[in-house]
């Protein structure tokens, strides 16, 4: 695997001496996955020089690679005419992805620019929402009639693969209004006598996605069917592209990244990803800041339980000492129980109807694990403070608490996924503020009881 470091570090000696003709030798080198990590980790004017000089084919394929803010800021900063022979050379999913990740009128220009047909396609592409399965696919595709023979079909894929560059993974049948009939795998094509007529041979009990599906369904499909590539059929069953398992790749990919995002508490709902990570200051805080300020109120109402019980805290301020230790096992416990339920409703093993069950069972198992944890801190206080009853309120605080955080980690996620809301909202900050507010409300209240044992 090539070291990205020291593949820069050549690039910028070559660079300072001026070679431009060993630069595009030793650019012409590298795969263009690692030309992509490559580009990445170069300044803007060095990206730009070495841009310049990498051949139009190679510069397609390494375009796939980079960030959506590196393809638009790469293709903007060359000429009009070049930029738009290097997108020509794009897969027609991949060049509408780019376009779509301009200013309107910049795509536009473009478009203008392309081949006529492309042009068509991926304007088409366009017009669905990037997130569904229309604005997924390719358009360019294997298809035949089923009056065809194996010989026919034979001939048709060498002419048509040839000429449009298409993947090739399955052969799709259609009618003359292109209405989905059935589907051959090239295995199944190619073993068969060369006489033999499609119809004969073709699956018609066909899985497939409409071009409205949303690629988290999409992602769904691919995992439990394991094909290659499904196809993509509008209202009328009109065969209108392809999605292939490397876009599922790059939808699982994008998945988890949001997951993950949303998780703590960031939002990518106005912001690129790409512009949380690499953009400008502006955008990380715009991300950031929103569930920042929601988790800041929550903890306002921790400060205002605390507030309340001031008396008691002014009585006996030994009691201050442990409430790290409740919200950070209380805390870490109900993450516990969001991150099983989260990971479990997206991948299909947990559903609503099990809810019940799961909170039940997440409650025993918080009540066990409390109740151990509680009765190691009660020993250790009681021995430490020489206060039994001090030991009892900590330890009993403890098991309730975690008690607690388990219900609330695994209720908040069902509840979310039932109101159509991401469940990864849950592991956030948010619901951390809802379990410390309660183990306070609980931990202090029982400290209010037992106050004259405690004194």
């Amino acid at each position: 695997m090539l070291k990205i470091e020291n593949a820069v570090e050549r690039i910028r000696e070559i660079l300072d001496d001026e070679n431009l003709s060993q630069l595009r030798e030793v650019l012409d080198d590298y795969h263009s996955a690692d030309l992509a990590d490559i580009f990445s980790n170069l300044k803007e004017e060095e990206r730009l020089l070495c841009f310049k000089n990498i051949e139009e084919d190679k510069a397609a394929e390494m375009i796939e690679y980079l960030s959506p803010q590196l393809q638009v800021e790469l293709l903007g900063d060359i000429d009009e005419e070049t930029a738009s022979r290097i997108i020509s050379k794009l897969p027609h999913d991949s060049a509408a992805d780019v376009l779509g990740d301009m200013e309107d009128n910049e795509s536009e220009t473009y478009l203008d620019k392309l081949p006529h047909k492309f042009s068509e396609e991926v304007r088409e592409l366009l017009t669905y929402n990037e997130d569904t399965a229309g604005g997924i696919m390719t358009p360019v595709i294997m298809t035949v009639n089923d009056d065809m023979t194996v010989k026919e079909v034979l001939s048709s894929i060498r002419v048509q693969a040839q000429e449009d560059n298409m993947e090739l993974y399955y052969i799709y049948v259609v009618d003359k209004q292109h209405h989905l009939l059935g589907v051959v795998s090239l295995r199944k094509l190619l073993t068969s006598p060369i006489n033999e007529v499609i119809e004969n041979i073709m699956i018609t009990d066909i899985v497939k996605l409409h071009v409205d599906d949303y690629q988290d369904y999409i992602a769904d499909v691919f995992m439990k069917y394991q094909y290659n590539a499904l196809p993509v059929v509008d209202l009328y069953n009109r065969l209108k592209g392809i999605v292939t398992w490397d876009d599922v790749q790059d939808i699982v990919e994008e998945e988890t990244t949001e997951e993950i995002y949303t998780s703590s508490a960031i939002s990518t709902g106005n912001v690129d990803e790409d512009e949380i990570l690499s953009g400008s200051i502006t955008k990380a805080v715009q991300a950031r800041t929103p569930w920042l300020f929601i988790t800041l109120i929550g903890e306002f109402v921790a400060v205002h339980v605390g507030h309340k019980f001031e008396p008691t805290l002014q009585m006996l301020p030994v009691i201050a000492i442990f409430v790290p230790l409740l919200a950070g096992l209380g805390g870490n416990i109900g993450t516990q129980s969001i991150t099983l339920m989260v990971r479990g409703l997206s991948t299909g093993e947990l559903t609503l109807n099990s809810a019940a069950k799961h909170i039940m069972r997440e409650m025993s198992i918080g009540l066990v694990i409390g109740s151990i944890f509680g009765g190691l801190v009660s020993l250790v206080t009681w021995g430490w403070r020489n206060n039994i009853y001090l030991g009892l309120v900590v330890g009993i605080s403890m098991m309730i608490n975690m008690t607690i955080a388990t219900v609330i980690g695994t209720f908040a996620p069902f509840a979310l996924k039932k109101f159509k809301i991401d469940p990864a909202v849950a592991s956030g900050p948010v619901i951390a503020t809802i379990i410390d507010v309660l183990g306070l409300a609980v931990y202090f209240t029982l400290v209010t009881i037992f106050l004259v044992k405690l004194t």
